[in-house]
């Protein structure tokens, strides 16, 4: 069991960079259309959860997977709204509520 759990891990992960890297790609080869709009960030944060999720499941604490989706979400959704362009009325609360998520996240993994 815990082959297939590593090995399901490292698959999300591999796909959840990829879909950070090419998002447009990762789509054509799924879905058979390339991702255009905004279904690109989109796709982008479906592959920080990827990854995270990908953490969690690997050996480890499963608090470090929710800690690196936290912290890189934050990250990107706050480029989006800088660099974007892309700025809902939710944004802004969704990046300080992972900022929060992430400081009191990483404040339970270092006590």
């Amino acid at each position: 069991m815990k082959g297939a759990l590593a090995f399901a891990a490292i698959s999300e992960a591999v796909t959840g960079f990829a879909l950070m890297i090419a998002p447009s790609l990762v789509g054509q080869l799924l879905l058979g259309e390339q991702l255009v709009g905004v279904a690109i960030p989109v796709a982008r944060v479906a592959g920080i959860a990827l990854i995270a999720l990908g953490i969690a499941c690997w050996p480890g604490p499963p608090l470090l997977g929710m800690l690196t989706y936290s912290a890189l979400v934050t990250l990107y959704l706050a480029y989006l709204g800088f660099a974007g362009g892309l700025t809902g009325i939710l944004l802004w609360p969704a990046v300080i509520l992972h900022a929060i998520l992430t400081a009191l996240l990483t404040r339970d993994r270092l006590y």
